[in-house]
């Protein structure tokens, strides 16, 4: 995670930013602080990366890249990080400030082709032993097939459709090994037929769940952080045993990204 020191709404590069709205600063710290005690309530450890001036998105940890662990034959290997390459000019001064915390952390670290766009755990979710990745708004469909090698693991395209849903964990969120939430409007007929095969029980949001950001949310355990729980999610949750902590992150919903945006995973291991 990394606080939201300089944190705001300074241009648009999706439907849910407008530069006219004002972020509240210590609101935003507050949300930050209650999201990572959450967290760490639930279970996890909580490593922080600096805040940059000029780059108010760095907060979005799960732009950073994607992370796979060292494989099964060599439990001492170092695990891997392949770091995005943003579409956007407004992000791609991120990325030097992730490969420097990774190396620092003993990550080997991979880079994608320069004329390939891809945007990290944002875009691709490990299920299943693969990871299912989103494309078409942030990243690019040729993208998989470089970051399946680089990582060592299969990777399963999802076509994105809806622009309010520009990235593939505002739209699925893996629970266990089982089961996840999903918002298969949001995805091509390919996509779903894709998620349905890999996933056994699959929740489907409806479009005014799907709105809430309750996809964009962070399994810790048996406790599922979230943004918003609406009613027929909470009971179907509570059906299959979780325990739901939700967290206000309204400031960072401005610009859009919720509570998995606002992580990335570091305990990923997909077989390779």
């Amino acid at each position: 995670m990394c606080p939201p020191e300089h944190f705001e709404v300074l241009y648009e590069i999706n439907p849910w930013m407008h530069a006219e709205v004002a972020v509240d600063p210590e609101r935003a710290r507050a949300q930050w602080e209650a999201l990572a005690q959450t967290l760490r309530d639930a279970g996890a450890e909580v490593e922080t990366l600096a805040p940059q001036p000029g780059l108010p998105d760095i907060v979005f940890t799960a732009n950073a890249g994607v992370v796979n662990g060292p494989p099964h034959w060599a439990p001492a290997a170092a695990p891997r990080f392949v770091p995005s390459r943003f579409r956007h000019p407004q992000r791609q001064a991120e990325t030097p400030h992730y490969v420097a915390w990774f190396e620092a952390h003993g990550y080997e670290v991979l880079a994608l082709p320069e004329n390939l766009s891809h945007e990290g755990a944002g875009d691709a979710l490990p299920f299943g032993g693969a990871y299912l990745s989103g494309y078409r708004f942030r990243s690019d469909a040729a993208a998989h097939v470089e970051l399946s090698r680089l990582l060592g693991a299969p990777v399963h395209p999802v076509e994105l459709t809806d622009p309010r849903f520009y990235h593939f964990d505002l739209t699925f969120c893996p629970l266990d090994q089982r089961r996840a939430l999903a918002a298969p409007q949001a995805w091509d007929t390919y996509g779903r037929k894709v998620v349905a095969a890999a996933v056994p029980e699959l929740f489907e949001l409806d479009a005014d769940e799907t709105g809430t950001f309750c996809a964009n949310s962070v399994v810790v355990g048996t406790t599922i952080v979230m943004p918003s729980c609406p009613p027929r999610v909470g009971r179907q949750l509570e059906a299959w045993g979780f325990d739901i902590a939700v967290v206000d992150v309204g400031e960072f919903l401005k610009a859009g990204g919720a509570c998995r945006c606002l992580t990335l995973a570091l305990d990923v291991v997909v077989p390779r």
